[in-house]
């Protein structure tokens, strides 16, 4: 199968970088597969969790939001957040779930329509880390 480049940059770190097979990133207006060859695009980022092949082996990684930028030189995730499965502090995300529902009712109109949007994007995010835990 044909690799192409892939950079995953967050602020405090660069996450990853390197040959992969395929990135399954979770896009503001949809999930997109990238492999080599794929059109040039930009995407922005909604909080989920990417998939990065390489080797036959998938890697889960939750990213909070950001963008990311496809071209013939490969995939380039800026994302505000990046942070492996296997490095995720359950307790500590379902302690920021309980704070944002509980914020809800600070929020009104458009406010309070991307607060709830944000806090369903987070709480598929933990049904899949537990769904991914009992596999």
């Amino acid at each position: 199968m044909a690799t192409f480049h892939f950079d995953l940059v967050s602020p405090e770190k660069l996450a990853f970088s390197g040959e992969v097979e395929q990135v399954d990133i979770p896009g503001a207006e949809g999930d997109v597969g990238v492999m080599a060859g794929h059109a040039p695009a930009v995407v922005a980022l909604r909080p989920g969790i990417m998939t990065v092949t390489t080797g036959g082996k998938h890697e889960k990684i939750i990213v909070l939001g950001g963008i990311a930028e496809i071209s013939e030189k490969g995939l380039t995730v800026l994302a505000d957040v990046a942070t492996s499965l296997a490095e995720l502090d359950r307790e500590a995300f379902a302690k920021d779930i309980a704070e944002m529902e509980e914020k809800l009712s600070e929020k009104e109109g458009n406010a309070l329509d991307r607060a709830i949007e944000r806090l369903d994007q987070f709480k598929v995010i933990q049904q899949n880390i537990t769904s991914t835990a009992m596999h």
